[in-house]
């Protein structure tokens, strides 16, 4: 039934002010996640890590937050978008403030752990959100309008943390983001309902939504699938490696870029401008993932083609970051992170939108938190790998983390094959129980 409210006026294009409130989200969850890796290098010599102790520290996050996904995914098609994503940000945000409480390592993976859990609602929400509200030929942009909150915070994020730093020590750098999701929350209760239940949405804006939902949907009805269900189909393990294959890329340059660059003989206060290429670059690469897709799909081109097009492009693109062994020139290793992190960014793009284009709304959220679920996992294996090998190998200074950086640019490529060859129309779709692509 239709909640109509005669005294609300519609606000034109509502689901792009939604879509900019999940950016914002993802701004907002970014920001607080990455404070340690942007204090990690002071941190390190006020309490005496090693790169190990760092790397079991993102691990006691990344622990967290690969389970959460998997169990806040179910939960959200259980409990709705609205709710769900509110005790998210409520959640990490007061997490947030309370690691200025901590005392030493111990205390600090303990609230890492406590943060991961909160934060990984985000992504299973942000995905959910976009099927509800956006038809298919707007997907793609609409998941990079969000996704881009992870580049566009990993970017703002020096410039934030570094200074309070500066001026008033790590702990407040830990508070003072974590207020700003208290007014996020205040739009997001107040804008966020359901289309068809939304008191400001337009008539043809909702009809629009509505019709494409009708045009999408399997034929078939039944009970909520179950998560054995849902993996029994290949679309679904290609959805997984998608994500498994090249966030954890992803999570390197976020977590250890600072690190990765003093490795490098860089000072790290003098690599600001470096510091924010990849992730400016990623940022683009999300719009251009989205943009793109679209406009191949407005040209004629099927779902799937259109898809897998960006998909191929990421996968070959993320292989720039082989050529970085060969330099210690900040420029140069700026500008091939840059080209990297924008075809990381077009295939996560991908990535993130292929649950809403496969599956129902009460099936999005759950399939996304197990593909982030995977992520995380292959992000622990790898930091933990990381670890033990930067440690073991760190007389060799500049070359350190060569050996790594290749790894990071074939790994993509795999993902790409594996999506190319699992993500297709099969008797699943035939039978109604996935959406054709």
């Amino acid at each position: 039934m239709t909640a109509t409210n005669p005294k609300a006026s519609a606000i034109r294009n509502l689901r792009w002010w939604i879509g900019g409130m999940l950016f914002a989200s993802t701004v907002i969850n970014y920001l607080d996640r990455q404070t340690l890796s942007n204090l990690a290098p002071y941190l390190k010599k006020e309490y005496g890590w090693t790169n190990t102790d760092y790397a079991n520290l993102i691990i006691a996050f990344r622990l967290a937050y690969s389970v959460g996904q998997t169990l806040c995914g179910k939960l959200l098609d259980r409990i709705g978008t609205r709710r769900g994503l509110t005790i998210s940000v409520l959640w990490y945000s007061v997490v947030s403030m309370l690691t200025s409480l901590a005392t030493g390592w111990k205390s600090f993976a303990g609230f890492r752990f406590l943060l991961g859990l909160g934060e990984s609602a985000n992504w299973p929400a942000a995905t959910k959100a976009v099927s509800e509200w956006f038809p298919k030929r707007e997907r793609g942009l609409a998941t990079a309008l969000f996704d881009s909150g992870s580049s566009i915070g990993g970017a703002m994020a020096p410039f934030v943390i570094i200074p309070i730093y500066l001026h008033w020590g790590w702990r407040p750098a830990f508070v003072i983001p974590g207020l700003l999701g208290f007014l996020w929350l205040i739009v997001w209760r107040w804008l966020y309902h359901l289309p068809e239940a939304h008191p400001r949405v337009s008539a043809e804006e909702r009809e629009m939504i509505e019709q494409d939902q009708r045009e999408s949907a399997p034929e078939q009805g039944g009970p909520r699938p179950r998560w054995l269900d849902l993996l029994r189909f290949p679309q679904t393990w290609g959805t997984i490696a998608s994500k498994a294959l090249t966030d954890p890329v992803w999570f390197f340059v976020t977590d250890w870029f600072p690190i990765y660059l003093v490795a490098k003989g860089i000072r790290l206060e003098g690599a600001f401008v470096a510091y924010w290429v990849p992730f400016i670059a990623a940022d683009l690469g999300n719009f251009f993932g989205g943009w793109m897709s679209g406009h191949l799909i407005w040209r004629g081109w099927s779902l799937g083609a259109a898809r897998k097009a960006l998909v191929i492009f990421g996968g070959f693109g993320v292989t720039l970051l082989i050529p970085t062994v060969f330099t210690t020139n900040l420029f140069v290793l700026a500008l091939l992170f840059g080209f990297a992190t924008f075809a990381y960014a077009a295939f996560s793009t991908i990535a993130n939108v292929l649950p809403s284009d496969l599956y129902t709304s009460e099936s999005v959220a759950s399939v996304s938190g197990m593909s982030g679920t995977a992520a995380g996992i292959g992000t622990i294996i790898a930091f933990i790998l990381i670890g033990h090998f930067s440690d073991e190998h760190a007389a060799q200074a500049t070359t350190s983390f060569d050996p790594i950086v290749v790894v990071a640019g074939l790994v993509p490529f795999v993902g790409t094959v594996l999506v190319l060859l699992l993500v297709r129309n099969t008797r699943a779709t035939e039978a109604g129980l996935v959406r054709r692509i």
